[in-house]
This record gives structure tokens, sequence and C-alpha cells, in this order.
């Protein structure tokens, strides 16, 4: 199938500064776009792309003086399989020891992944005697879907996985967050994706589009990916970055004073 994808969002900024942006699809499905990405700028500003350390695509905009709003736009389609998220049951558990060394930064904590917390223990107690592997990773997505009240009333970009367990509220980086941070704590390498996941192949749900999280987790000899807040397979995710957290990868930073003006954002199935 052919998906098409883009967004529209606006920043209203105080000059001079500088804006980086995570907008682009990864190169992992670079080969996927049919017609490419043609990210506009508006005004027209200075820009440097560059990957960082988890092969992210990334770009840096110059705002000097006399720039009172940023305006990011873009359109693509992007080939899919149209397959839902593939499930592996036999996928097994690795201990540390055996694990590929580049899956270790994904066992830490990080910013919003407290493994060294009062989360530890729980994971233990609560997922300790559920079989290894992929039952395991599905034990932890089941009670984070279930524990996690989803409400965009009650986003709050600060909110840490530990936070969200004893608040029991959040969006779907909350859920990915304090998934991930369970894994962790069991020793199962998770790592957070930011990416475009549309209604396709489900009833259309009454939010606004926008862009979405999940996580992948490191069984067997590959990554595989999971979803506490829809917490079934689904069809058309189209990863844009990847990292130990949502601090690593922000779609916009800006270095300063900023309002968001304008954000929306597009995932629709392009029927012929």
């Amino acid at each position: 199938m052919l998906i098409k994808i883009g967004f529209d969002i606006e920043l209203g900024v105080t000059a001079p500064t500088a804006l980086v942006y995570m907008l682009q699809v990864h190169p992992s499905r670079a080969g996927d776009i049919v017609q490419g990405e043609n990210i506009t700028i508006s005004p027209p500003l200075v820009t440097h792309h560059y990957q960082d350390a988890f092969d992210n695509h990334c770009a840096r905009v110059q705002v000097p003086y006399g720039v009172s709003s940023v305006r990011l736009r873009n359109e693509a389609v992007v080939y899919d399989s149209g397959w839902q998220d593939p499930i592996d049951y036999g996928a097994i558990a690795h201990a540390p020891a055996d694990l590929p060394v580049a899956t270790l930064p994904f066992l830490l904590p990080s910013r919003y992944c407290e493994v060294d917390s009062e989360l530890l223990a729980f994971a233990w107690n609560q997922f300790g005697n559920v079989a290894p592997g992929w039952h395991r990773v599905q034990a932890i997505c089941d009670w984070v879907h279930n524990h996690l009240r989803f409400d965009y009333q009650r986003a709050r970009a600060t909110r840490t996985a530990l936070e969200g367990y004893r608040e029991g509220v959040g969006v779907c980086r909350d859920f990915t967050h304090l998934a991930v941070t369970l894994c962790r704590c069991m020793n199962i390498p998770a790592r957070y994706v930011t990416g475009y996941l549309g209604d396709i192949g489900i009833p259309p749900v009454p939010y606004p589009m926008d862009f979405s999280a999940w996580f992948e987790v490191y069984l067997g000899d590959r990554w595989h990916t999971f979803d506490a807040r829809h917490n079934t397979p689904r069809i058309g995710r189209i990863v844009i970055a990847r990292g130990r957290d949502a601090a690593d990868v922000p779609i916009t930073m800006v270095f300063g004073p900023n309002t968001l003006q304008r954000f929306e954002v597009t995932t629709d199935e392009v029927f012929a």
C-alpha cells in the first residue's frame, strides 16, 4: 500500500536562535519513499543536515534577527507492506552478558526512564514469574495499557516513567516511557520510537492526527515492535527517529523562547 505523510508546523520564535528538527523519515525506510520528501522552511533559512548517534536524520535551522516565526512543511508518499506488526512468540530474551554490546545503552536509565527507582523492584515482583521473552514483554504492555488512562488534556512534556506510574495517566509517550522502563528493569533492551501511525485498518479515532510513540525491544536476533498505548498489532508505522527516550528524539527543539502556532500531521492511505 501507499501512505501519504506530511506535516505543517509553525513556531513563533525570538530571534536570533537555532531550531533543531527530526522530521524526516528514518534512513531505514529511505528505500520506501515513493515521492521524495521535500521539507520547506518559511522563510528560507540556512539549514545544516546531520545524523545523530542513533542514525536519525536531523537538521539545524539558523534563525537570524527579524524572523518572528518559522514554518516547516512536508509531504511524501511512502510504500508500506500493509502487514500488521509481526508477532514472534518464540523470540527469546538474553542475559545481559550475552547481548550484543550495541544494545546495552538501551538497558540503562535515561532522562525519562528511571530504571534505578522503585520501578525495579515492582517490575520483578509483577513480571518475574512470567515466561521470559515475548510473553514477558507482552505482559508489560498489557499492564501499562491497563494502568495508564489516555488523556490529551493531561499531557505534560516533563512527565517521567516513574511519575506516569504514580499518576496513572498520560499520552502515548508516557505509555512508551513506562513500558520501556519496565522492560529495562527486566534486563530487556528497549528503545523509544517516534513516527507516523495513522488510522489504517481500524475505525477512525476521535482525536486530531499527531505523531505517535511506540517502542522496540531486542529479543532473539533483532528488534521487535511493541505499543503499550494501543496494545494491538497495527498497520502502517513509519519510523522517524529512535533513541533512549523522548529526550533523544524531539520533533522540534528551539534554543530559546518559542510558541507553537500551528501543528497539523497527515497520515492517510492512498487509494487509486
